[in-house]
């Protein structure tokens, strides 16, 4: 996403390093995929920019996909296309799952890709040429981004719905009518069935206590 507002607080910054110093146990060299995954506003962004600061600074090079960016409906008709499918048209399948493994397949090739990319500010989806030349780690952020099939590492980031609900209403991101409500509510029950794939689970709420599953 374009102009995406991230907040930087030590509970992320602790979060990070745990990730990272598990990561760097099972990352060898070649081409590592990490996956972040969690409830809205539980810090995906945030850890990921993290992660790709503490590559950079150990000389790895890595690049960051949000998956917000792989919706098949544009933010522009997501609202009525929504309303029209009903609730239960609400998780997995919104996502393009083929153009994601696409690009994950080019990371993987050091081909060059072309990427859709929302500007947050016109809800326009625009679009971005990248090279996976020298590339060395892929992160993908998303609500949904531990179903991704290749991911090499997974992390899920806990929320709980109240939290995200509260978080929701504070940045006012999006109206928090009832019918968004709804969405949030189907959004998390979807995201709740990837914690049994992480490969570490961050809880904020428990004193940064992180775990194997």
């Amino acid at each position: 996403m374009q102009n995406d507002i991230i907040t930087v607080k030590d509970t992320h910054v602790q979060a990070a390093e745990l990730v990272m110093e598990d990561v760097l146990k099972k990352f060898k060299g070649g081409k590592f995929i990490i996956t972040i995954a969690g409830e809205v506003s539980s810090g995906k962004s945030t850890l990921s920019y993290l992660l790709g600061r503490m590559f950079k600074m150990k000389g790895i090079n890595s690049k960051i996909i949000d998956l917000v960016d792989y919706y098949i409906v544009p933010p522009l008709e997501r609202r009525k296309w929504r309303a029209d499918n009903g609730i239960k048209s609400i998780g997995f399948d919104e996502y393009n799952w083929p153009l994601i493994e696409e690009v994950m397949e080019k990371f993987r090739k050091d081909e060059q890709a072309t990427l859709p990319l929302v500007d947050l500010l016109t809800d326009h989806v625009d679009t971005l040429i990248t090279d996976f030349k020298d590339i060395q780690v892929l992160i993908m952020t998303g609500l949904y981004a531990s179903f991704c099939k290749k991911a090499d590492y997974r992390v899920f980031m806990e929320l709980t719905y109240r939290e995200t609900y509260e978080a929701q209403a504070y940045t006012a991101r999006e109206g928090l009518d009832s019918f968004r409500k709804k969405i949030l509510e189907k959004e998390h029950k979807v995201v709740q069935e990837q914690k049994n794939n992480a490969d570490i689970y961050i809880d904020f709420n428990t004193f940064m206590n992180s775990y194997h599953l």
